[in-house]
């Protein structure tokens, strides 16, 4: 025991100076712009809905500014209204941006001045792109917004 108890402390400052060393700052966490992307589809809407229409948003969103500049396209249906919610794949969650009235393929706009909380929202993943419809007033087809930059970049590591 008395053996165990002087090699712990030994064992774990050498961890930890090797996980230090081996830390270096780089990443999508470094950049200044940051890219986000979404696919669109009526399975993601939550219930999902029978739809053949489908969507992309893709988005760079700057840290220095907090602005989100994004364009969404899609086929197959003809939107009544268009927005960024709050909230999980699995779950339904309030507005949080509004595409305006001009909802012809692509969409393209700058959501600006995102404060803290929709920043830590957005690198969370708990913002979802939601196009309705006049059937599918909830929404017909609907994608998680996600960043894009940090797949690229694990890939990009190997």
């Amino acid at each position: 025991m008395k053996r165990l108890t002087q090699t712990l402390p030994v064992f774990f400052a050498l961890f930890t100076v090797g996980v230090m060393v081996g830390c270096k700052d780089e990443g999508p966490h470094t950049n200044p712009e940051v890219k986000f992307e979404a696919t669109l589809s009526g399975a993601n809407e939550v219930p999902p809905v029978t739809s053949s229409a489908t969507g992309r948003m893709e988005g760079i969103y700057n840290k220095e500014t907090r602005s989100l500049t994004y364009t969404i396209t899609y086929s197959g249906l003809t939107p009544i209204a268009g927005h960024f919610h709050s909230g999980n794949s699995w779950e339904t969650g309030g507005v949080v941006y509004d595409f305006g009235r001009t909802l012809t393929s692509p969409i393209s706009g700058k959501w600006e001045n995102l404060n803290q909380q929709q920043e830590n929202m957005l690198f969370s993943g708990l913002f979802y792109v939601n196009l309705h419809t006049a059937l599918n007033r909830s929404g017909e087809i609907r994608g998680q917004v996600n960043m894009s930059d940090f797949v690229a970049w694990k890939a990009s590591r190997k």
